[in-house]
């Protein structure tokens, strides 16, 4: 299995491939090859800095002697007109790294924004706001490193790193005891210590889902009221998740419930990018 390091220099690759392909004619042709100069980052729009650490990579990975100097970090409040960063080298380099550049920043920094939009709502209570795996294939990495930057916090990065039985594994298992249990065993007969959750859809398979021993309890498209009612039914014996139908409107009344964390595919699969622009300078 690739480290996430791999996994990101993959993704860069790629970004350059489809980007650039056999070469940047305009600026080939327009710029001389001996050309130096500085662009500088420049915000646009209001929100929470994302994507710094990776904008580094995208330049060193492009072009190792362009120089960053970062002037704003990853989760900053930002405002419209600070710059986050100057890059000076090869005007080439420059020109050709920065749409790439600037897909990930404006696409991480509209991720953080928005997730810590989301758990503004939920200050002062114990819940989380969690991300999903309604990514973007192939950032799904960098997108849920947003999540974090924004103040949330990640669920699972893939299929492969916690068990997550759904209501379509509980009835192709046979039902809950039959899925936790085979879960379980696959775990030992393997060697893996993965935690398990399970999705459920009433008080019946909550009841079922504690008898077997989970890490977490899934209360997949509860209402406000039905979930009060379960997280007393559950009284602490695990974590409970929130998931499905739950938007920044209802978001602080299920916290309110008492839930640990709060599940929002919108936090990564319909986010807008933060503005901003890599100007010379």
């Amino acid at each position: 299995m690739k480290s996430k390091d791999e996994l990101i220099d993959d993704l860069l690759t790629l970004a350059f491939a489809e980007d650039v392909g056999d070469g940047d004619h305009t600026t080939l042709s327009t710029i001389p090859a001996d050309e130096m100069g500085r662009q500088r980052l420049i915000v646009k729009e209001e929100g929470i800095l994302a994507g710094v650490d990776i904008a580094r990579k995208v330049f060193e990975k492009f072009d190792p002697s362009l120089k960053m100097t970062v002037m704003i970090g990853d989760g900053a409040h930002v405002k419209p007109g600070d710059v986050a960063f100057i890059v000076e080298g090869p005007v080439r380099s420059l020109l050709q790294t920065e749409r790439t550049m600037l897909n990930i920043m404006q696409r991480m920094s509209g991720i953080a924004t928005t997730t810590a939009r989301y758990q503004k709502e939920l200050e002062g209570l114990k819940t989380k706001v969690l991300d999903t795996r309604k990514t973007t294939p192939g950032m799904r990495l960098l997108e849920k490193e947003a999540v974090k930057i924004g103040g949330g916090e990640n669920h699972r990065i893939g299929l492969f790193d916690m068990i997550l039985i759904k209501d379509n594994h509980v009835d192709f298992a046979g039902g809950i005891p039959q899925a936790v249990k085979a879960a379980k065993d696959y775990c030992k007969a393997n060697g893996k210590d993965l935690r398990i959750e399970v999705e459920v859809r009433d008080n019946d398979e909550i009841r079922q889902a504690l008898e077997a021993g989970v890490d977490r309890i899934m209360l997949d498209n509860f209402t406000p009221e039905r979930t009060a009612e379960a997280v007393k039914l559950i009284n602490g014996a695990c974590e409970i998740e929130s998931s499905g139908g739950i938007t920044l409107k209802n978001l602080r009344e299920y916290g309110e419930c008492g839930v640990d964390f709060i599940s929002v595919g919108a936090l990564t699969h319909s986010v807008k990018g933060l503005d901003m622009s890599f100007k010379a300078c």
